[in-house]
């Protein structure tokens, strides 16, 4: 199975065909960019439950990255033609639930993909450059492979920017427990095959963002940003650190031009002793979007040049990735407060220790009518949030589940909603993929317009794939036996291996426990989207209090009749209480997954590797072992070059990037990040 580049089998990621149908599908993606024409060449076969797939062309997360003859369309070509991707993505989308009853049954497998950047550092000058070479870092890589040159059982993707690759399992993970020892091992792997192909000085950093992005010079090759330019339009940061891939530069201008002005994000500052007050900093074009106290970004490469840490489940049916959307749902403010990575903003320490509103507005196509900050222009309506933000609606299908808690406004094109519902799908079901289809498309080829909607899903998944939310509920693909899948996407990327498998294993481990219990974890989803804003704040793991339910068995007796009302069900939690528990309020997240472990008499192998996990994680939740945020805060405001004015200097950054890399690297063991160290048995 394929995914990400990869025999995987979990996603669209990749465009899966059965290896007797390659014929004619080669046709439409003959026109890869030249970078990438040794990933297109490339063809692998492999058997896994008796399905045998070759490679065909690349996909990606943020949509095909397939190129049209033409080549991508200028935003007002694209908005002529947006109706049209609208309905037979519609049409392609219930072609494919026609198929549902194809994918019952259907046993787990589950994959983790992990972002990085290349960094270069400069030993005698004491400087850190971002490296805007994964181009040529990924095409030796997969020439390599094919000469069975590298034996790691690894797959690495191109992103969004020219400094950031990302890495799969070449494989997927099964549901037996012992796959569990292979992650840490296996993304240790991606590590080591990839800074072999680095030229001297470079080096692979899983962090979550540079910490002087937008400080220029900060790429290598020097580039400076060009604020008449004809992509981004920066004050801070240069086109050429966007992807080459034709689809990046359309995707970062198409949503520039289609808002009517260039994104604004505003984080605010974290004021120390000698922070200017007000902070007003002077920009070398007028920014009339820039706020005092604030760190002002105004570029699509603030948010998706951030590395993050994501995973993707196969569910055994549509019912089952129902439930599972729903509950893990639940926890995205959870996992991304306790994985707080990114406090620097532009060389400034910010009040913030988390990413999410900085992404979510860096992808903000909406007009000034559609976020009420203008009149609505004919045409318009109001659109409450970001296309990269927290989910809108549960999708039920669960006997815990009630309207209830589907308690937030929603906005959805009716057509759509009730052409779903009469071609068979339920109401909440049509509404989600309704809400969904209020967007635009961003980024489309005229030469691949025509689809036969029967066998294609390509414009389902341009609008789809260019929702960026907590959560992402995925069909099958067509032509492939991959089954019904959700993504989970808040958690910010870790420093270490060890932390990255720490994560993935815990969520993994909570579907597992919910399956097995049946657990319910529902609350009024206004309440989620309020946990989400709390995770960002600093120090939310110690101070931060969230909406949480109380009893994670069903519904409490009081509340359980057809006038269902959830406030009685929920209360302010703790992170400590959410994780590790608290007698009297709630069992704990932890405690759950240990009974589990013990219920199917877990492998002592696998316990001890899983034990490890769970204690980072525990410790985490507990303020006894520093999150990223907090850890790398901690070490600019005690460096002897920080001046207690919020701004993190070329030599301060450089010097937290060798410390990061003697962590990553395991010279160093800093207890306060990662706890006691303890071997692997």
């Amino acid at each position: 199975l394929l995914f990400r580049g990869s025999f995987y089998g979990l996603g669209e990621k990749l465009t899966a065909f059965p290896s007797e149908k390659r014929q004619g599908q080669d046709s439409l993606r003959s026109l890869v960019a030249d970078r990438f024409e040794v990933l297109q060449r490339q063809v692998r076969c492999v058997t896994r439950r008796g399905f045998r797939y070759t490679l065909c062309a690349k996909t990606h997360s943020m949509g095909q990255l397939d190129v049209g003859a033409e080549g991508p369309m200028d935003w007002a070509d694209a908005k002529k033609v947006a109706e049209y991707v609208r309905t037979h993505g519609i049409t392609q989308l219930i072609a494919v639930f026609a198929r549902a009853a194809e994918f019952e049954g259907l046993s787990l497998l589950w994959g983790d993909e992990v972002e990085y950047m290349v960094v270069k550092l400069d030993e005698e000058k004491r400087l850190a450059r971002l490296a805007l070479r994964s181009h040529d870092i990924l095409g030796p890589f997969e020439e390599a492979r094919q000469r069975g040159e590298v034996k790691e059982d690894v797959i690495w993707h191109p992103e969004y920017a020219s400094y950031m690759v990302e890495s799969t399992p070449q494989k997927p993970f099964s549901a037996s427990l012992l796959d569990f020892m292979q992650v840490e091992t296996n993304m240790a792997a991606r590590r080591t095959a990839l800074q072999r192909f680095l030229l001297p000085g470079e080096h692979v950093f899983s962090i979550v963002n540079f910490p002087r992005l937008g400080c220029p010079p900060f790429t290598e090759p020097p580039f400076m940003p060009d604020p008449a330019g004809r992509v981004s339009q920066s004050l801070f940061l240069p086109d050429e650190m966007i992807n080459h891939h034709p689809r990046f530069p359309a995707l970062t201008a198409n949503i520039r031009k289609r808002r009517g002005s260039k994104v604004a994000i505003n984080v605010p500052v974290f004021r120390d002793e000698r922070t200017p007050q007000p902070l007003h900093e002077a920009f070398i074009a007028p920014a009339p979007d820039a706020l005092d106290d604030h760190i002002y970004l105004d570029a699509m490469g603030f948010g998706m040049g951030c590395c993050c840490l994501q995973v993707t489940f196969q569910a055994s049916s549509i019912a089952e990735a129902r439930y599972l959307y729903d509950q893990l749902a639940v926890l995205t403010p959870v996992f991304l407060a306790l994985s707080a990575g990114s406090p620097i903003f532009r060389g400034m320490l910010a009040d913030v220790d988390c990413r999410w509103n900085v992404i979510s507005g860096s992808v903000d196509d909406r007009t000034a009518g559609e976020r009420g900050a203008a009149p609505l222009q004919p045409g318009e309506r109001l659109i409450r949030k970001s296309r990269y933000d927290s989910i809108d609606s549960y999708l039920g299908g669960s006997p815990h589940f009630k309207d209830s808690y589907n308690d937030i406004a929603m906005e959805i094109d009716e057509e759509i909603a009730q052409r779903l519902v009469t071609s068979g799908f339920d109401v909440l079901m049509a509404r989600h993929f309704a809400h969904l289809f209020i967007r635009d498309p961003l980024v489309v080829y005229k030469s691949l317009l025509e689809q036969d909607d029967a066998k294609s899903t390509l414009h389902f998944e341009n609008l789809q794939s260019t929702n960026w939310q907590t959560m992402r509920f995925k069909p099958p693909p067509p032509d492939s036996k991959i089954g019904w899948r959700v993504e989970f996407r808040p958690t910010e990327v870790q420093m270490t291996d060890y932390e990255n498998a720490a994560y993935v294993v815990f969520v993994v481990l909570l579907t597992r426990a919910f399956l097995s219990t049946n657990l319910n974890l529902y609350i009024p989803l206004s309440k989620v989207d309020l946990n989400m804003q709390t995770a960002q704040r600093r120090e939310a793991v110690k101070h931060g209090q969230f909406f949480f339910r109380r009893d994670p068995c069903g519904c409490l007796p009081h509340t359980c009749g057809d006038d269902h009302d959830p406030t009685h069900e929920f209360e302010l939690m703790s992170l400590d209480t959410i994780i590790n528990g608290k007698e009297g309020v709630f069992t704990g997240l932890i405690p759950i997954v240990r009974t589990y472990l013990a219920e199917i008499n877990a492998d002592l192998r696998a316990r001890y590797v899983i034990d490890r996990y769970l204690t980072l994680i525990a410790k985490r939740a507990r303020g006894e072992v520093m999150t990223s945020a907090a850890w790398m805060r901690d070490f600019v405001t005690h460096h002897p070059d920080y001046k207690h004015d919020s701004v993190v200097s070329e030599i301060i950054a450089y010097d937290l990037l060798r410390r990061v890399q003697d962590i990553t690297e395991g010279r160093l063991h800093d207890e306060r990040l990662l706890g006691p160290k303890i071997e692997c048995a």
